[in-house]
């Protein structure tokens, strides 16, 4: 089987300092990047763009951000990565080794690039949850295969969840893997909010949701 090539796919709003940091890096690892802005008023598209990665534009909302990306890419496996996180070094070859391996897609564990404890007790419960129950969500560097996606019809246009609905999708049409590496993500929304009220939102919505409410009434909770 020949390796398989990899998109990085990164839905951006005015995340300008982020991609300038990240991309040059990001762009020697993979096959191919994209970056699909979502009408970012700083400087996020030029930065995109002087670094070498491909750019699509269009409405704000991650799911048809993120749709847009895979329309534009070409490469066999799709991983999606938010801008305010980084993967490991060697993140894109364990995607690699997930799908010659079997798997049609999958994520990574995740780390608060922070030290405060609190967070670092929280991580380590995102990590046990998706261990259990094999569905990483947005933030963990989803990853699947192009015939996958486009089996599954990509992401849900939806103003928030569309990355636990793809997950649970995506683990009911075949193999998950989750890697055993972690993603480092920014703890900016924790930090905003409050560490305690952020967690609390975030379980009132995934129940609100498992209960049946609309992701656009829950997307006025979230705000």
């Amino acid at each position: 089987m020949r390796k398989p090539t990899v998109a990085l796919l990164i839905p951006a709003l005015d995340e300008e300092t982020s991609l300038r940091r990240l991309l040059p890096d990001l762009i020697a690892q993979a096959d191919e990047v994209v970056v699909s802005d979502g009408g970012s008023t700083d400087a996020t598209v030029a930065v995109s763009q002087a670094a070498g990665a491909r750019v699509v534009v269009g409405p704000r909302g991650r799911g048809g951000q993120l749709n847009r990306a895979a329309a534009a890419a070409g490469s066999d496996v799709f991983l999606f990565l938010h801008a305010d996180t980084e993967l490991p070094t060697d993140g894109i070859e364990r995607v690699r080794q997930a799908i010659r391996g079997g798997a049609l897609g999958g994520g990574f564990e995740l780390a608060f690039a922070t030290d405060r404890a609190l967070l670092h007790f929280g991580a380590r419960l995102i990590n046990r949850r998706t261990r259990l129950t094999r569905t990483p969500l947005g933030d963990q560097a989803q990853f699947v295969t192009r015939e996958a996606f486009a089996a599954l019809g990509g992401y849900r246009d939806w103003p928030l969840l569309e990355d636990l609905d793809f997950a649970r999708r995506l683990k009911a049409h075949g193999p998950v893997a989750i890697l055993d590496a972690k993603v480092v993500t920014s703890p900016r929304r924790f930090e905003r909010l409050g560490v305690p009220r952020t967690i609390a939102t975030n379980w009132l919505i995934w129940g609100l949701f498992a209960l049946g409410v609309k992701p656009e009434r829950l997307a006025r909770l979230y705000r």
